[in-house]
């Protein structure tokens, strides 16, 4: 299979470029925040199953706008030129700018749909969280001066994926902001940025040469290591404070288990190639945190 052929390549992997594009490996960071905001309605008035369907879509629809943005502003930014990870779209030339560009925008479109649905039944302000979180999305890597290239992406990911999405599902369904909601965005909220230390650890060659600031670059190798690490067991302390409300939350410490691979690689030292695993099981983490913390949440409830 030749190099120069990359539609070809990525349809020998089994999945369409857009699949592909959509980077499914980062989805559990969309997944997660919904579940485990929905659980801590359970005990408090019960879930009411539509509002979790549109948030879930909404949640993905914006997660998977902003991976297609990143795909084509570093494509045009010729960042992804040298990649060590996946190919991307636009950099590999699989998709135009212009076609990713509008996957981008119907993608955006859908999350702005499900989100007045929500924000009809919720609460009108809800529109405006939606759209900061819009912004956020494309201003990561896209418009003039993105934050992703000046090290602010992990702030920013803990703040909206964690924080925002995780509380907002829990109040679409309590029309309140509550205490236990806020505390379990906490853990969900650095497990997310776990992912994107991740990304950017294995792309800090590349980045530098291309000027792409992340906070990774800022810190250099070794502490980029050290803050991954310290995010999961961050993550994981903060168990103990939600089992004080709801004591089966003590499930989501056995995401331990699913932690001992992605620590290993990145505390042995692993660069380049043999660190792309770790973006994957890092959010396989997630997940797998998520769903025991979703669990006893419920069960406690």
């Amino acid at each position: 299979m030749s190099e120069r052929d990359p539609k070809s390549l990525l349809s020998s992997m089994g999945r369409s470029p857009w699949v592909m594009g959509a980077r499914p490996r980062t989805l559990p960071a969309s997944v997660v925040p919904v579940l485990v905001g929905t659980a801590t309605a359970v005990g408090a008035g019960g879930i009411i199953w539509w509002r979790f369907v549109t948030a879930m879509v909404v949640a993905l629809a914006i997660q998977v706008a902003t991976n297609y943005v990143n795909d084509y502003a570093d494509g045009q930014r010729g960042t992804d030129e040298r990649r060590v990870g996946p190919v991307r779209l636009v950099a590999s030339g699989a998709r135009t700018v212009s076609e990713v560009k509008r996957a981008a925008a119907l993608s955006f479109a859908v999350a702005a749909l499900a989100g007045f649905a929500l924000a009809a039944a919720a609460g009108w302000w809800l529109l405006g969280v939606g759209l900061a979180s819009g912004v956020a999305g494309w201003l990561y890597t896209g418009g003039p001066r993105p934050y992703g290239y000046a090290g602010l992406g992990e702030l920013f990911v803990f703040v909206f994926f964690g924080l925002v999405a995780t509380v907002g599902s829990a109040y679409v369904q309590v029309e309140e902001i509550t205490p236990l909601a806020l505390l379990v965005s906490i853990p969900v909220g650095l497990l997310i940025t776990a992912v994107l230390v991740a990304n950017n650890l294995r792309d800090i060659p590349t980045d530098r040469r291309s000027a792409k600031m992340t906070l990774a670059v800022r810190m250099g190798d070794q502490p980029s290591r050290w803050f991954y690490v310290a995010l999961v067991v961050a993550a994981m302390l903060v168990v103990p404070l939600i089992a004080i409300d709801r004591a089966p939350a003590l499930l989501a410490i056995g995401a331990l288990v699913a932690a001992v691979a992605p620590l290993r690689v990145v505390l042995a030292g692993a660069t380049g190639p043999a660190l792309i695993p770790v973006l994957g099981d890092t959010g396989r983490l997630v997940l797998v945190f998520g769903v025991l913390l979703s669990l006893g949440l419920v069960l406690g409830g």
